[in-house]
């Protein structure tokens, strides 16, 4: 047959297996591929492309006489063990798109005199809690009560990613890779990771977690950035990892949310997870978790209310309609942030609209209806 191509079998086993498939599912959800295996036929050259992107994977990839090593570039940990050296491939993209949109704003800062950011890996060797938390919020303008000033606590998260932003820390939310609702990221797996960056930190949120929990996910992410250490994690039942590094940032987070003296001092007067959620403004799993760091939960209590909980907002989910705003959900995967650095480097001639379009996942028409609705022109 024309245009017939010679690849290594070893190649397309280890691309579907990467891919996250069982050979046999992949084989029976595209019987095509068994005669290529076994050797009976050769793919055709659009054959193979379209291969190629059933399994995520870069068409010239396939051509090498070996898969090649693939390493994740920061370390990744499980609530129920230590660091992994494997996640799925939905993560691995996502982290290595994160990756490529960092080393090019990392550069663009450089190049246009930005200095680097004194506050990360300020505490690379430190393990005080309340000093770090302390500065994370004088950082960032806010002082120790300054959630009270919320009716609720999504309205002070919403506050909170604003200063972060501010400061010139990349803080994206997304559920799937780039743009494609067929590539979805489990949170059990993923909750977020983070590049630490002294010139362009980058926080990864999964956005299809709650938003009950993504408060904790993202001062977890500070505190790393605050220590110099980048990281990913599942934080499974708002649980770190076995990890001295991960127990430090879980612990940042908890005093940066909820100071334990005032903690204290609340739980003595109304020892109850409702009220107090509503007096930090956190929600009522942030308070839980505090109750058990501070010893007014057991870790049973705290687990038994987290799957309560969980059950609660897994209902909320199922019931709410999907949908929604695409320019408004492609601001929070973007960052307006790291979008308005793309933005002016392409109106100052010095990003290609080409290489613009690869760095935000938007092409031409969306590209340009996305920037009109949040640039002037």
């Amino acid at each position: 047959m024309r245009n017939e191509v010679n690849v290594n079998v070893n190649m397309l086993t280890w691309a579907i297996d990467r891919a996250g498939y069982e050979l046999q599912t992949f084989i029976k959800k595209f019987p095509e591929v068994q005669p290529w295996l076994e050797g009976e036929k050769k793919p055709t050259v659009k054959q193979l492309e379209d291969f190629s992107k059933k399994v995520y994977l870069p068409f010239g990839y396939l051509f090498l006489p070996e898969p090649p090593r693939e390493q994740l570039p920061i370390p990744f940990f499980r609530s129920n063990g230590n660091r992994t050296e494997k996640v799925s491939i939905n993560v691995y993209d996502t982290i290595l798109l994160m990756e490529q949109r960092q080393d090019w704003l990392r550069n663009y800062l450089k190049d246009n005199d930005f200095k680097p950011l004194e506050f990360v890996g300020k505490y690379r060797n430190s393990t005080n809690i309340k000093a770090i938390a302390e500065d994370i919020r004088n950082t960032l303008n806010l002082d120790e009560n300054w959630a009270s000033q919320f009716r609720t606590w999504q309205e002070a998260k919403d506050h909170l990613v604003l200063h972060i932003e501010d400061k010139g820390i990349i803080t994206v939310f997304n559920g799937i890779v780039e743009n494609n609702g067929h590539r979805k990221i489990p949170v059990d797996e993923c909750r977020g990771f983070v590049l630490v960056d002294e010139m362009a930190p980058f926080m990864f949120i999964n956005n299809a977690d709650w938003k009950s929990a993504q408060m904790f996910t993202i001062v977890h992410e500070l505190a790393h950035i605050w220590i110099g250490h980048s990281a990913g994690f599942d934080l499974i039942k708002l649980l770190p990892a076995d990890d001295q590094i991960e127990k430090l940032c879980d612990q940042i987070a908890a005093e940066f949310l909820v100071p334990e003296r005032s903690f204290n001092e609340f739980w003595d007067i109304y020892p109850t997870i409702s009220i107090a959620s509503r007096f930090f403004k956190v929600s009522e799993i942030v308070i839980a978790r505090r109750a058990l760091d501070t010893g007014k939960f057991s870790k049973r209590q705290f687990l038994a209310f987290y799957e309560k909980y969980s059950n609660r907002e897994f209902a909320k989910k199922e019931n709410k309609s999907s949908g929604g705003d695409f320019y408004a959900t492609t601001k929070k995967r973007l960052s307006l942030t790291f979008a308005s650095h793309i933005n002016n480097a392409v109106k100052s001639g010095n990003l290609l609209y080409r290489d613009a379009y690869k760095l935000t996942s938007l092409k031409g028409d969306t590209f340009q209806l996305f920037f009109s609705r949040h640039f002037k022109t």
